[in-house]
């Protein structure tokens, strides 16, 4: 990558300097790639028509996929909304800056091209200090996406984000690596009850104890087959996905079962790929720990953490998709974490990143129907 696109800052007390170069870029109409909290966004002067609409031509993104609206606080959602309920006001003022994303009524000021034509918006404000000090230099609200090529697994580095764009961004601001390792929770108050659209660090419990009204969450069929137009960002479109061939093996109930379901399955993708056709396993901890102990691991092994810890999943998640690729694997067999808290966003993104899901009783017939060592 070229040097002069990447400005290394420190994530804690980003350098005043390198904020108002970044805020520059953006006010002339450029992008600008920044961390957050959760992952790295694309950034663009999101009252801007034209620098909101090279995010699609950078990314590849579908038109009709909306952007989220990153601000400073509660105060700024009166940038970009037209009104906002007051349990959406009461959330973000408990949430704000955090991992969660509101969609409201949008100001009729807000260019069609960031909300893909629909009368509503997307806005956060993120919890990061890189992220907060790009907002307040730029003096505009910010339309970003993830910094990635269009279905690609989310950037949670800079290297991340220079992999897939390269100097087709103005600047890449260096922050680090992002503490959730997923994308924000994302809920449409325009609807009553409130409704998840894209489940993140903020579980539907949280919402509740704050506004005392459970957000619903739909099953994610329903979820993606309703409307023509996604009502958020990632409910139409394949997300999250390596080149190589993903399959998830779902409802492990104890590791020794998950063990032989991920070893079947990883057989059964070798059968099926030919040619020698590398394949990793990404597991938990005690599911790695006992296919060791059974004899089944044989290298390409990868821990998503433990099992009862699904944020250090979140967490590796994107790291070990890219990392497929990078190693040349052309196919990776993942187990399914529990849904409770961040794993609903864990597994969202598995699903929609995956091109074949197993039960686990599949998984294990798959030896049963000759599959062997």
């Amino acid at each position: 990558m070229k040097g002069e696109c990447l400005v290394k800052v420190d994530p804690e007390r980003p350098e005043r300097e390198a904020l108002e170069r970044a805020g520059d870029v953006l006010r002339r109409g450029g992008l600008v790639a920044f961390p957050t909290e959760t992952v790295y966004g694309l950034g663009a002067d999101a009252l801007n028509p034209g620098a909101s609409a090279r995010i699609f031509k950078v990314k590849g993104r579908p038109p009709d996929n909306p952007l989220i609206i990153h601000v400073e606080g509660p105060e700024g959602l009166w940038s970009v909304a037209s009104s906002v309920p007051e349990e959406a006001w009461r959330l973000v003022e408990r949430l704000w800056p955090g991992p969660l994303t509101i969609v409201v009524p949008k100001d009729p000021g807000v260019p069609s091209v960031v909300t893909g034509g629909l009368p509503t918006v997307a806005v956060r404000s993120p919890a990061h200090r890189v992220a907060l000090g790009l907002i307040e230099a730029a003096g505009v609200p910010v339309a970003a996406p993830s910094a990635n090529r269009s279905g690609r697994p989310s950037p949670v580095t800079a290297q991340d984000v220079a992999e897939d764009l390269d100097c087709e961004v103005d600047l890449i601001l260096d922050g680090g690596e992002t503490f959730f390792g997923v994308e924000s929770t994302i809920i449409d108050f325009t609807r009553d009850p409130p409704v998840v659209l894209r489940p993140g660090p903020i579980a539907p419990e949280d919402v509740e104890r704050i506004i005392g009204v459970r957000p619903l969450v739909p099953p994610e069929a329903r979820a993606l087959a309703t409307p023509e137009r996604p009502l958020a960002p990632g409910m139409k479109y394949r997300h999250y996905s390596p080149d190589a061939q993903l399959v998830l093996v779902e409802g492990s109930t104890n590791p020794r079962e998950a063990a032989w379901a991920l070893h079947c399955t990883r057989l059964w993708l070798e059968n099926e790929l030919g040619g020698g056709a590398a394949v990793a396993v990404l597991a938990s901890e005690e599911s790695i720990e006992e296919m060791r102990r059974l004899g089944l691991a044989r290298g390409g092994e990868w821990s998503l953490g433990p099992r009862r810890d699904p944020l250090i999943a979140a967490r590796r998640l994107y790291k070990l998709l890219r990392r497929l690729d990078r190693e040349g694997y052309r196919a990776g067999v993942v187990e399914g974490v529990v849904e409770e808290g961040i794993g609903l966003a864990v597994m969202n993104r598995l699903r929609k990143a995956a091109s074949r899901r197993l039960a686990i009783g599949e998984a294990l017939s798959l030896c049963r129907r000759g599959v062997r060592p």
